[in-house]
């Protein structure tokens, strides 16, 4: 890959699926000596409830824990699995170049770019890499609507 054209990729977060953010919270932010704001954000689009916790510096990537929100959500088969460790979030500059590049290596789109909002309206996108990884992409700078 010629590396002027390859996108700027960033980790912005780990997600883990708990039964509970409420339950959980405590747990991780102590066991990662990190810091949590309160705020939780529910999104009716993903059916699920997310919170994050960051690092006490405020380096490094964000942890993310991730609740079903009804019967109906993505994540509550996963969590009936023992939840954990669910996925990884690359901040990228473009949704789409993502995607196409990703999928040129193999794996499937899971769902194709929709606001997200937990991220102030920005998009994000999920794939499944050839390796079983669950990727979130998540778009730098919010686009125009």
């Amino acid at each position: 890959m010629n590396l002027d054209s390859a996108q700027r990729l960033r980790l912005h977060h780990v997600g883990y699926v708990v039964p509970s953010i409420e339950r959980s919270i405590e747990r991780f932010t102590a066991s990662v000596d990190g810091r949590w704001d309160g705020r939780v954000f529910e999104d009716p689009a993903q059916r699920v409830r997310v919170t994050f916790i960051e690092q006490m510096d405020g380096a490094g990537a964000l942890i993310e824990l991730v609740e079903p929100l009804g019967e109906d959500s993505r994540v509550k088969t996963f969590l009936a699995r023992g939840g954990g460790l669910h996925h990884l979030c690359y901040e990228v500059d473009s949704l789409e170049e993502q995607l196409k590049r990703s999928a040129s290596k193999g794996g499937v789109i899971v769902q194709k770019p929709v606001p997200a909002v937990a991220f102030g309206g920005r998009r994000i996108a999920w794939f499944f890499t050839r390796e079983k990884l669950l990727l979130e992409f998540l778009e730098r700078n919010r686009q125009a609507a």
